[in-house]
């Protein structure tokens, strides 16, 4: 074992008694890394966890990325998009596209004996994924959707229910605004049956969606069998959705189909932006709190260093006044620097982690899902940015360790061994 080493080992086991001041200052600094690792894992975990949840929401609703019409009819009501088998095989040969799916949207009124409610209806057939809206069923089943037969069944939030004061099994009359000739529109109503409610805390969509097949929109459109409001995107895992959209654009932006459409292709993020940009302020957030508890960790430090340095002079004069270089004194303290570091960050990591884990499995810590957009706080486990932050605590700390053992130079250790 080094000189050095060994000296520092011997400092660290004989940190406490006698009166010494170093015991709890010593104690503070191991506190401090701890509680900075512990502050900023919580807050990683916390952060990518929200983002992740409510992402995944937004996406549920909307997939990764959207193919939509861009030209309007005289009346500002947007063209259908014209999904044959040429859009599709475009889409479907766009690497890192993993499925596509139509969809058909109108606006309506939903009316009972005692209420009524403007509400989007958007419908969907067989290819649709119901991943997203099984998880979030919360009474009854999916209505059967299907682009060949209409079952006059629908879907509905349970804050729209609740409103409406329906349940799973309730007859809802709908009304819709169709076109009609000559640039007309009429009263269309069509009778239809709520088989299930669902509960995403997105009071957004949860006030204004609800889901039935794409055959009866069509119908009250008055579209073709290959004509929608738009088809979505899913992107395969490992690519971006982002990239993905833009090379979907690349083909398809400002192309016309055979009804004189223009189309575009758009990320989630191009489509609901407000949500997406309210989630990136909080990386700034997190980033604050980096820097905040790095500092703080650095300054307890080099505090327990200083103190350690004043109580120890008298041995750092003996040591000198044996032959003992600055540079193996520096060296003292920096394995002792060392030591402290890696107790707070093991010490830090655990407990950090493990409320994380708690967290996670017990949701424990509940909040106000119309606020927050979901039930508990969410936690999520990303090992690299744990990685980084580890590697980013131990670098900064050398720096601060490095630095501060300049401080421990001793040119006349006569005088520091009557150090009193």
């Amino acid at each position: 074992m080094a000189f050095e080493r060994f000296i520092a080992r011997r400092i660290y086991g004989t940190r406490t008694g006698d009166g010494r001041f170093s015991g709890p200052a010593i104690r503070i600094a191991i506190a401090g890394v701890a509680i900075g690792i512990i502050v900023m894992l919580v807050s990683i975990a916390v952060v990518t966890g929200f983002k992740r949840e409510v992402s995944a929401k937004v996406i549920g609703f909307g997939g990764d990325a959207q193919i939509v019409s861009l030209t309007q009819y005289d009346n500002h009501v947007m063209l259908p998009v014209v999904a044959d088998d040429s859009l599709k095989r475009v889409v479907r040969n766009t690497r890192g596209v993993a499925h596509l799916q139509e969809y058909a949207a109108t606006a309506g009124m939903l009316k009972t004996e005692e209420n009524f409610r403007g509400i989007q209806m958007k419908g969907v057939g067989e290819d649709y994924d119901t991943t997203f809206l099984h998880r979030h069923l919360i009474a009854g089943r999916l209505p059967r959707f299907s682009a060949k037969t209409s079952a006059n069944e629908l879907l509905l939030s349970r804050l729209v229910a609740d409103e409406l004061q329906l349940t799973v099994g309730s007859k809802v009359f709908a009304y819709f605004l169709t076109p009609g000739d000559e640039d007309r529109t009429s009263m269309r109503a069509r009778k239809l049956t709520l088989t299930g409610i669902f509960e995403t805390h997105m009071s957004e969509y949860d006030r204004g969606l609800c889901f039935t097949d794409i055959r009866t929109i069509r119908r009250l459109n008055k579209w073709e069998t290959d004509e929608c409001s738009g088809i979505e995107i899913q992107v395969a895992e490992g690519y971006d959705a982002e990239l993905v959209a833009a090379s979907l654009a690349a083909k398809l932006n400002h192309t016309i189909d055979r009804i004189g459409a223009h189309r575009g292709a758009f990320s989630i993020r191009q489509l609901a932006p407000r949500v997406f940009a309210w989630l990136d302020v909080l990386d700034v957030n997190v980033i604050i709190i980096l820097v905040l508890m790095m500092i703080i960790g650095g300054f307890t430090v080099v505090s327990g260093l200083l103190i350690l340095m004043l109580e120890r002079i008298r041995m750092i004069g003996v040591l000198k006044a044996l032959g003992a270089t600055n540079t193996s004194i520096r060296r003292i303290f920096r394995h002792f620097a060392v030591m402290l570091v890696v107790r707070g960050l093991l010490l830090g990591n655990a407990v950090g982690l493990g409320l994380c884990w708690v967290q996670q499995r017990y949701s424990l810590l509940q909040l106000d899902a119309e606020t927050y957009y979901i039930d508990a706080v969410p936690i999520r486990f990303n090992w690299l940015l744990i990685l980084l932050v580890n590697a980013g605590v131990v670098l900064i700390s050398s720096f601060v360790i490095f630095g501060a053992s300049y401080l421990m130079s001793i040119d006349k250790p006569a005088r520091t061994i009557r150090f009193e």
